[in-house]
């Protein structure tokens, strides 16, 4: 962020548009937008910054909250609303034109979900490893047992005392 540092809105469409990701090279743009016009969200793939030079759409039944990986190679996305069902993985191209291929099922589960203006999930520098929040279980619901989170600093210090090596 040097020199002018000006607000130049890219996409004007008349559609919503959420979650944008810049790709690591920093060349294509991954968003999603409920432009089909059947009520649901999509992803979609733009060159950046000149997003009128080429439109891909990615998913092929519903999707939001775009990552790339960390190598640009792939892009993931989710599918469901306010609970997250499946995470989707599509390999893409991104030189010399941009080239996708068919979305396939990472795995499923019971996550928290999308809400406009909220990113329910992150990817691991390695790319192998996601972070997301798991929604309570029925039965937590039950019991009235809140989510734990237990964070434990210096475990190695601790393992030292515990099992000591001589």
């Amino acid at each position: 962020m040097e020199d002018d540092h000006t607000y130049q809105q890219i996409l004007q469409e008349d559609h919503l548009e959420a979650h944008p990701q810049v790709s690591p090279d920093g060349k294509w743009i991954a968003y999603c937008s409920d432009e089909t016009g059947m009520g649901q969200p999509e992803i979609f793939v733009r060159p950046f910054p000149e997003v009128n030079k080429g439109k891909w759409q990615i998913s092929t039944d519903t999707g939001n909250s775009p990552l790339w990986s960390p190598d640009g190679r792939e892009l993931f996305y989710l599918i469901g609303r306010e609970t997250t069902e499946a995470a989707m993985r599509v390999a893409v191209e991104t030189e010399p034109t941009f080239k996708k291929g068919t979305p396939e099922e990472l795995f499923r589960g019971t996550y928290v979900g999308y809400y406009p203006g909220d990113f329910p999930w992150a990817i691991h520098p390695d790319g192998n490893r996601f972070l997301m929040i798991k929604t309570p279980s029925s039965t937590d619901a039950a019991t009235g047992q809140q989510p734990k989170i237990i964070i434990v600093t210096n475990w190695i210090e601790e393992l030292k005392q515990r099992v000591p090596v001589d």
